[in-house]
């Protein structure tokens, strides 16, 4: 006789099952990244905001701005020990911007390296709200992807929240595409036979909302494919728990492990201030159709398990496949939100299959 196991009494993982639950207690977790974290002080329940998203705009400015700092130093502080490598070189060029200034673009390659190579067009992460693109962790990772035979463009746009402005949607998404137009006719100069956007996390959002906002002006055929890291493109962060369970559970799931979503909706309140594109795909694509998706180009949308954000990017995905849209689904188990981009050190088996698996993808949607 063969017996069925009885699964009514399993618990439900992280939070969902017990709400005191951290990273640092979850047993699913990567051991390694659990070890690091602790030194940072970050295995432990992420802090929430002192105020919520209905507080005075100045108030959430000044709050974010201190958020910029703090991440900034963390990333600095994991990347301290590496230097740049010699086998990579870095040009700097500008792509005019529909709002009338200029948006920095940063272009590797591999030194000694002639001839054409699939491009790369990375797009960091922050929420579309915080972070330098031109910061020693963000440069370490195009390094990386250069070293692999590409041409990596890093673009530098306009975060919602600046150091003494604010510059919400559609900002930046606005001079993210306005340099792959850039980018897109000056391939030859660069030496680039196609370009893949690729990001994580507030980047992954850009990424995917150049993708939907080329599709709507007729450029699409200027991506050649989209790999969206742990993407962060639902804006549900402030929604309460039972919306968050029946739509996105890994909201409660996870929450707190690394990322604190009070924290994300306070970056979703000042992204979009008057809450009028709260189901904007081009500001959260979670929300795009079938309809928007189909006739995209090829795909690559990867989650990690323990991220708060897990469930919108595997939604997305589903969507993609239901468009008819060429993609691929990877799921990085144990890590939390970025850890397979940020914590080289910690998890570099990780970080280098994901660089490695960015080159076959950018290689296999190039012209042959």
């Amino acid at each position: 006789m063969t017996l069925t196991p009885d699964r009514t009494s399993a618990p439900l993982p992280g939070r969902l099952g017990d709400p005191a639950a951290e990273y640092r207690t979850d047993d699913r977790a990567d051991r390694r990244l659990r070890e690091t974290l602790a030194r940072y002080g970050l295995d432990a329940q992420a802090a929430p905001p002192p105020f919520g998203p209905e507080a005075p705009l100045e108030d959430k400015l000044a709050f974010v701005r201190g958020a910029h700092d703090g991440f900034e130093g963390l990333y600095a502080a994991v990347a301290a020990e590496e230097t740049h490598r010699d086998d990579v070189t870095r040009t700097v060029h500008a792509a005019p911007g529909r709002d009338g200034h200029d948006v920095p673009l940063y272009v590797f390659r591999p030194a000694g390296v002639e001839g054409p190579l699939p491009g790369v067009v990375y797009i960091h992460g922050g929420g579309m709200t915080i972070l330098d693109c031109d910061n020693r962790l963000h440069t370490r990772w195009c390094e990386d992807l250069a070293a692999e035979g590409l041409v990596v463009v890093a673009v530098d746009f306009r975060n919602a929240v600046t150091a003494t402005g604010h510059a919400p949607f559609p900002a930046g998404l606005h001079d993210c595409a306005d340099a792959l137009t850039w980018l897109d006719a000056h391939r030859d100069e660069l030496g680039a036979t196609s370009l893949v956007l690729q990001g994580e996390s507030g980047g992954a959002n850009l990424c995917l909302a150049s993708a939907l906002l080329a599709k709507r002006e007729g450029r699409l055929d200027a991506i050649a494919g989209v790999y969206a890291m742990v993407p962060y493109i639902s804006g549900a962060y402030g929604w309460d728990d039972d919306a968050k369970r029946a739509e996105l559970p890994s909201l409660v799931e996870n929450e707190g492990w690394f990322l604190n979503t009070l924290m994300m909706a306070m970056l979703v309140s000042t992204y979009d201030p008057s809450g009028e594109h709260a189901r904007d795909p081009l500001a959260w694509p979670w929300f795009a159709t079938v309809e928007d998706l189909t006739g995209m180009p090829p795909h690559v949308v990867s989650v990690n398990e323990l991220d708060p954000l897990r469930d919108e990017g595997i939604a997305y995905y589903r969507k993609l496949q239901a468009a008819g849209v060429r993609a691929v689904g990877r799921v990085d188990l144990g890590l939390t939100h970025g850890a397979d981009s940020i914590f080289k050190t910690a998890v570099r088996d990780v970080y280098d299959a994901t660089v490695a698996d960015i080159a076959r993808f950018a290689r296999s949607v190039a012209p042959a």
